[in-house]
């Protein structure tokens, strides 16, 4: 697949040349702090080692190591993520990220939309159209988020009504939309616990607050986009109609800008 220009009006807006990278689908903001600092990148011909330069998109030319560096097609990916690797591009105390599972696929740079923790599993998105991502994160959007939780006891509904009331972790009150219990064994229990939001380590504070060990946490739906029968690790390509599935202005009314 060819890279394209994007396309860009007079007088459209600057940003920094790390950011600009980053935008473009070459590398993560960080990586691109590093390669400018490193003396690997030109503007317009010119070295510049300030990652901050500000870019105007579509005009300026980029180089890096002499290549030009041109926008990469918008891509779309799900990845089944399993569990103990870190949901981010690369890792200061080098743990094992979600980038390992493209290894070798020859896909362009792309970051996770959104995050699961390192012990959760199931449904990632990653992609490279960061106006996309950041719509489909945006609080006010609502797009709901399914996921089996596995726990460590058999709960009362009035512990099932108590998340649906919220309860207090860390002097933020935190709650689902909805849960109901899967199916139960003598010790251990699988919930469905449905979210619109998505603050950190939202269902696991929720059940520790309870005294309710989470074994494991399984995302399995983000809007209408389905897990299914994606295997461990392995990934594929949104279709069209499910990147527009997924698109904010078409389910919530929250416009660009």
């Amino acid at each position: 697949m060819k890279p394209y220009r994007a396309a860009s009006a007079p007088g459209a807006p600057r940003t920094g040349l790390a950011r600009a990278l980053s935008k473009l689908g070459y590398c993560s903001r960080s990586e691109a702090w590093a390669l400018i600092e490193a003396g690997r990148v030109r503007l317009n011909g010119r070295l510049v080692r300030n990652p901050e330069q500000p870019v105007q998109l579509g005009r300026d030319r980029i180089e890096v190591d002499g290549g030009s560096v041109e926008a990469a097609r918008p891509m779309y990916v799900m990845l089944n993520k399993p569990r103990g690797l870190v949901t981010t591009h690369s890792d200061e105390q080098g743990r094992d990220t979600v980038m390992q599972c493209l290894e070798g696929s020859g896909l362009p740079h792309l970051g996770p939309v959104g995050r699961l923790d390192k012990a959760s599993e199931g449904l990632l998105l990653l992609s490279n159209d960061n106006r996309w991502a950041v719509d489909l994160l945006d609080p006010r959007a609502g797009c709901e988020k399914v996921y089996h939780v596995q726990i460590h006891n058999i709960p009362t509904e009035s512990v099932l009504d108590q998340m649906r009331r919220g309860v207090v972790s860390d002097g933020e009150t935190l709650s689902v939309l909805a849960v109901k219990l899967l199916r139960s064994g003598e010790k251990n229990a699988w919930l469905e616990v449905v979210l619109d939001e998505g603050r950190n380590r939202q269902i696991r504070r929720i059940l520790e607050v309870l005294g309710i060990e989470v074994l494991r946490l399984i995302r399995i739906s983000i809007g209408p986009l389905q897990l299914g029968n994606l295997a461990k690790g392995q990934f594929r390509h949104l279709t069209p109609s499910e990147v527009e599935s997924l698109r904010v202005p078409t389910r919530s009314g929250i416009k660009n800008g």
